[in-house]
């Protein structure tokens, strides 16, 4: 089995004695591994001889009616996957404590990049992933660490705080990894139901349904938005956000190019499901 520590200082040691060997690569987790955490392991070891993974569910980024609580975990299934993908060893605390030790009371407050989608629904979720993802770097000094596209506004505010600090690792996003029907890997899909998995694949049908009508010259914001909240309402699911954003800034734009995302959040039931994707793909 793939080897683990559980004390911060003991991930600190690891890294270091890793980086005489040469980069070191980190990808940072919350559990529940599935296939798109197993490929940012494997995409992590062509860019580095060590790849340290972090399983952490880090209770600073949830608002308090959110799911913290039943966030679903298993180390066990997620050693097994470490290691059939490549891990070098994995950093899985015991407890918060091993993260924020008593009397921790410095956050890492980010910027506009945090602002909009995911950062208006959930106050405070970007502070607690900035400021959990900044003692990662600061433990392991890090020189890449690789994040999953499907969670785009988290790797642009992580990417840019890397940058504005100086941290020193390298942030690269990874393309989404999909089920053969087009619903985007995600830990929380454990908490469809049976007869609401097949309803879920309403975000990506509507992905595909507004660059259809943007294939086809359509270019008003407000068209492509309207039709993505139709296809969700259709679907039974409950519209939290359906919004056009350039890649960069993630500012509102007034005319949609190739390169602009289509952001999707909503709520099937009690779980809530996001997804993003370019028009041009």
């Amino acid at each position: 089995m793939v080897p683990v520590v559980k004390a911060s200082h003991d991930f600190r040691r690891a890294c270091q004695e890793a980086r005489v060997d040469g980069p070191l690569a980190l990808v940072p987790t919350m559990g529940y591994l599935h296939d798109g955490h197993a490929s940012l392991i494997r995409a992590a070891r062509n860019l580095a001889p060590t790849v340290a993974v972090t399983i952490f569910v880090n209770p600073t980024q949830f608002g308090p009616n959110e799911d913290l609580s039943r966030y679903p975990r298993d180390l066990e299934s997620d050693l097994r996957r470490c290691e059939s993908a490549g891990a070098s060893f994995v950093f899985a605390p015991d407890s918060p404590v091993e993260i924020y030790p008593a009397g921790f009371q410095t956050y890492v407050e980010p910027g506009p990049l945090a602002a909009p989608l995911c950062g208006a629904r959930r106050p405070g979720h970007f502070r607690g992933v900035a400021t959990v993802v900044s003692k990662l770097f600061a433990l392991s000094r890090a020189d890449v660490a690789l994040f999953g596209e499907k969670d785009y506004q988290q790797l642009l505010v992580i990417r840019r705080m890397a940058a504005d600090l100086d941290l020193g690792t390298e942030v690269i996003g990874r393309p989404i990894v999909r089920e053969r029907d087009g619903l985007a890997l995600s830990s929380r899909n454990a908490y469809l139901s049976p007869e609401d998995r097949p309803r879920a694949t309403a975000l990506w049908k509507a992905i595909l349904a507004v660059r259809e009508r943007f294939h086809a010259g359509e270019r008003d914001p407000a068209a492509l938005e309207g039709l993505a909240r139709q296809g969700l309402e259709r679907a039974g699911l409950v519209v939290d956000y359906a919004e056009l954003r350039d890649p960069i800034e993630l500012q509102p734009v007034s005319r949609p190019d190739p390169t602009t995302r289509l952001f999707l959040a909503a709520f099937l039931g009690k779980t809530r499901l996001i997804d993003n994707a370019a028009l041009g793909e």
